[in-house]
Formats: structure tokens, C-alpha cells, sequence
């Protein structure tokens, strides 16, 4: 990585954190009931870093709707969009969806297998094709409490592990963290599609689904900081979920 480079991700990380203090400080901190921020210069000076790391952060946070910077008014708080959970246009970590609502979540029927990629699981993750690619299959259920809620496969290159022991790896965790802690990869956007299904009939047992209930399939790609695609996500959820979605028209 050139420093060129590395100077555009360091700003980034800066812009993204501070984006992140702010939004906490919009849900339940100094700005927990402001319908408008304080200037640029002042939140630079609240929060310690420069105006235009301020600048890049907000721009993030106008991008996600929380924001509105009207010129001659100033950056306006949408409170209704702030207040929203589960957004199916942000990543999804169905951990913390499952907490936020005072459930406590858990994995089980869980398993970790070593499959060879399809041709078209290789052209998704973009694997080299000049010999055959291992992929690493996470499969589990998630209960809230004692609820069944989703069923999910997570595919990652075993490459991304580096050597490293699988059997050391507690992959009951979220996939995002695993992707961080033991690949020390950071997944920062998807691309989704979305369908109603009634999902395979295996499925639809481990979710104890009544007859007539479909199910919400999240197919995903994710891919790192970098651009580069680095995980596979197939997600089964039930009607216990209920997502909210953000749509900005420019």
C-alpha cells in the first residue's frame, strides 16, 4: 500500500469514527434532542479534530439521512431517522438487532465445513481460477432467547485465514467479527438482494415456520475497505424482524 494510500484510508478512519460519535451523540448524548448542530467549527472544537475531518463526517451522515445541511440554515437533525432500527440499508449485524429489541441472542446447530468454490462462488469472491479455491461454510441457526429468527451462510476464501487453525475459532460470533478479528479484514459495504421465499424445506423446520409464513432472503456480497470482495452471505429471516429503510432521492 502506497502512502498516498494509506493517508486517504487514515482520513477515512477519522472521518468514519468521528461520524460514529456524533450519531451516538444525536441518539442519546449532548445532541440527543437537537433539531440543528452547532456550526462546523464548534463541533470541531467539541469533538477535538480538525473542520474538515467535522466536514467529511457530516457529508457521511447526510449520505445515511440523518443529516440535512441547508445552506443559509444550517445542518438540520431528521429525528425520525435517527430514531430508526434494524435499517436494511446499512450493514446488519442481527446480534445487536436481536439485543436492541431485549432479546438475547445465540447460535446453535452450527457448522463449519471446507467446500471446493463453485465456478460462480469463485467469480463472486473473485478467486483465481487457474486451480481450485477452498471456501469455508459457516452454517447456523440464531435464537432470540428461546425464538428461532434466521438461519445463515457465511462464505469466506479459506486463504483469508492465513494458516490459521479453524478449530481455534469460536465461529458461534457474529461473521463481521470473525472477518476483523481472525482475517483481519473489515467489511464496510454490501451489495444486497433481497426476496420473498419459502426457503428449503430443512430450513423451514429449524425456524419451526408455520405453513403459510414466507421468509426474507438477504443474499449479499461484501466487500473490504479495499474493494475487494471477501464474503458471501446467504440470510433466511422470519416476520420477527421488522426493517426499516432509508431511500435518499438526489
Amino acid at each position: 500500500m502506497n502512502k498516498q494510500t494509506e493517508n486517504r484510508l487514515g482520513g477515512e478512519l477519522r472521518s468514519q469514527h468521528t461520524a460514529a460519535r456524533l450519531l451516538e451523540e444525536l441518539e442519546n448524548g449532548r445532541y440527543s434532542g437537537a433539531a440543528q448542530l452547532p456550526s462546523e467549527l464548534e463541533l470541531a472544537s467539541d469533538l477535538g479534530v480538525s473542520r474538515t475531518v467535522v466536514r467529511d463526517a457530516l457529508s457521511e451522515l447526510e449520505r445515511d439521512g440523518y443529516l440535512e445541511r441547508v445552506r443559509g440554515i444550517g445542518t438540520l437533525v431528521n429525528r425520525d431517522v435517527v430514531q430508526l432500527k434494524n435499517r436494511m440499508d446499512q450493514k446488519l449485524e442481527f446480534y445487536k438487532m436481536i439485543r436492541a429489541i431485549g432479546k438475547e441472542p445465540r447460535s446453535d446447530n452450527l457448522s463449519v465445513t471446507r467446500e471446493i468454490a463453485s465456478p460462480a462462488l469463485a467469480e463472486k469472491l473473485q478467486l483465481p481460477t487457474d486451480a481450485p479455491q477452498t471456501l469455508v461454510f459457516v452454517r447456523r441457526r440464531v435464537m432470540a432467547d428461546d425464538t428461532p429468527v434466521l438461519f445463515s451462510t457465511d462464505i469466506l476464501p479459506l486463504s483469508l485465514f492465513d494458516n490459521k487453525r479453524l478449530e481455534g475459532i469460536d465461529f458461534s460470533q457474529p461473521i463481521f467479527d470473525i472477518a476483523a478479528r481472525h482475517c483481519h479484514t473489515e467489511v464496510t459495504e454490501t451489495v444486497a438482494h433481497l426476496h420473498a421465499v419459502s426457503g428449503p424445506a430443512g430450513i423451514r423446520r429449524q425456524l419451526a415456520l408455520r405453513p403459510e409464513q414466507a421468509l426474507l432472503q438477504l443474499e449479499e456480497i461484501c466487500y473490504s475497505r479495499l474493494c475487494k470482495p471477501v464474503l458471501c452471505c446467504q440470510t433466511y429471516y422470519t416476520d420477527f424482524f421488522d426493517f426499516a429503510m432509508v431511500r435518499k432521492l438526489l
